[in-house]
């Protein structure tokens, strides 16, 4: 059997001012079909996949694997060109027998509402029918006709944070090596939940849902994706939904992806988390006994496509006077290259953040002493290989008691080694303010004596109620009391 594999992946906020171009793409390590597939932040499914078709004895080829940080839309050339190169890899190196990908599925290109469902058309076209298409994608997609029709199967991580990327991988794996051979015939079924928000595998309710999935997989269903949806992509297939398949049997896929919807609205109360005020969530975890309190700054989280950079946070700690706190990762390339060319141990004048948009706050001035200077900073991540920040420094405000990790790559926060890399033991501190939403609990709830979120301000409105889309229809809850009313 041959197989052939790309990926790429971004997750547009449709909302933010940057725009994702070739850079983008670039700092996260593209990779192309005329080099040996190596690790980096999106290969690991393609990885698994090599190491499973050469163990069971199949050929192997690997196309692009293309990764920018979630931020505005892609410019147009940027994803035809990408595109265009994975279909025409397939076509000069084929024929093959199936095709996986790792997509994301809330990618936007100017010109392109469903750059997924686009590429998969492409693909089939120029495949054919014989070929099976399998999909690996982030449960925060928009999930599509185009999508569904342009695949034989299309598996979605179960957790968030996204601890399951090469478990679901091994699963795509499988099944669609049992749909070349015969042996299951996958009818796919979707339903529309009618529904915006975050849903956090962590919490139980949301847990029993994930539980529900796994069990109809034991049994009657040969794939259950709970998708989530991107609340920050304004597009029209934005919102939860239900997708899955049946060995023969859209009609019973159909019941299973009903009831599941059933039970997604059952526990919609649960799944909420607008988060708190900025000062409220300061004087609870001021008031904790204990540290360090972890708090999110959800609303300047780079996962979501914010810039990284916003300094409400940063500023309201200064004001409060506030000591043994920590702050990170803040986006600011200019600012860790001063602090590089100071260098440590350096006290000087700084200013950092605020520099994106109206929705990053005025800049900081500081006086601080350079605490810690990296090349590359490299932390644990999710996705099977290292989360990269690039040249970074670690500052310390003088007088203040306020660390802040300054990066050159926008990153969210995702384990504590970001500030023990650059010679900082958060454990050692009482607060720790860190930008991201959700991801960030697998490294740092071990850690956290406490977690609590913030709502704003910021560029991410955190209330699904709140985010101002104009093409995304707006009967959906939590807008709307009822909105399956007409369903």
């Amino acid at each position: 059997m041959r197989i052939f594999t790309a990926g790429l992946a971004t997750e547009t906020n449709t909302f933010s001012p940057l725009p994702t171009g070739w850079a983008e793409f670039e700092a996260f390590g593209l990779q192309r079909a005329d080099a040996p597939l190596q690790p980096s932040l999106w290969a690991g499914p393609a990885l698994l996949w090599k190491d499973l078709a050469e163990r069971d004895g199949h050929e192997f080829v690997h196309s692009v694997i293309a990764f920018a940080a979630p931020a505005g839309l892609t410019a147009r050339s940027v994803y035809e060109t990408l595109r265009d190169e994975i279909v025409r890899d397939a076509v000069a190196r084929g024929p093959f027998d199936l095709c996986l990908l790792h997509l994301h599925g809330a990618m936007v290109a100017d010109g392109y509402d469903d750059c997924e469902g686009d590429l998969l058309a492409h693909l089939r076209r120029a495949l054919g029918p014989r070929v099976r298409i399998g999909v690996e994608l982030d449960p925060h997609a928009h999930l599509s006709e185009a999508m569904v029709a342009g695949a034989d199967l299309l598996i979605a991580y179960k957790e968030y944070p996204h601890t399951d990327i090469q478990e679901r991988a091994a699963d795509l794996y499988r099944l669609m090596i049992d749909v070349v051979d015969g042996r299951i015939d996958p009818r796919p079924a979707v339903h529309d939940c009618r529904m915006v928000g975050n849903y956090f595998t962590q919490r139980d309710s949301v847990r029993g849902l994930v539980g529900r999935c796994l069990d109809l997989e034991r049994g009657q269903a040969v794939s259950v994706s709970f998708i989530h949806g991107f609340p920050w992509g304004d597009v029209p297939d934005n919102g939860a939904r239900m997708l899955v398949y049946a060995d023969g049997d859209a009609g019973a896929a159909a019941r299973m992806a009903e009831e599941l919807a059933d039970a997604l609205w059952e526990i919609r109360e649960d799944t909420e988390d607008a988060g708190l005020g900025l000062d409220e969530a300061l004087d609870q975890a001021l008031a904790s006994p204990a540290g360090p309190v972890v708090v999110a700054d959800a609303a300047d989280n780079t996962g979501g496509g914010a810039p990284g950079d916003s300094t409400y946070v940063l500023r309201r700690l200064i004001e409060r006077g506030v000591r043994d706190a920590a702050l990170g990762p803040l986006w600011d390339p200019m600012a860790v290259a001063i602090c590089r060319a100071a260098g440590l141990g350096a006290r000087l004048p700084l200013r950092v953040g605020g520099k994106c948009g109206v929705h990053s706050g005025a800049p900081v001035d500081l006086e601080i002493t350079v605490k810690g200077l990296s090349e590359d900073l490299k932390t644990p991540g999710l996705w099977g290989d290292a989360a990269r920040y690039g040249a970074s420094a670690l500052v310390e405000i003088d007088g203040a008691g306020v660390h802040v990790l300054l990066t050159s790559l926008r990153m969210q926060a995702l384990d504590p080694a970001m500030f023990a890399e650059l010679g900082l033991d958060v454990a050692g501190q009482r607060l720790v303010v860190v930008k991201s939403f959700n991801h960030f609990r697998a490294g740092y709830a071990p850690v956290a004596s406490r977690i609590l979120s913030i709502a704003g301000p910021g560029s991410l409105v955190t209330d699904a109620r709140a985010i101002p889309f104009q093409r995304r229809p707006l009967r959906y809850w939590p807008r709307v009391a009822a909105p399956r009313a007409d369903a």
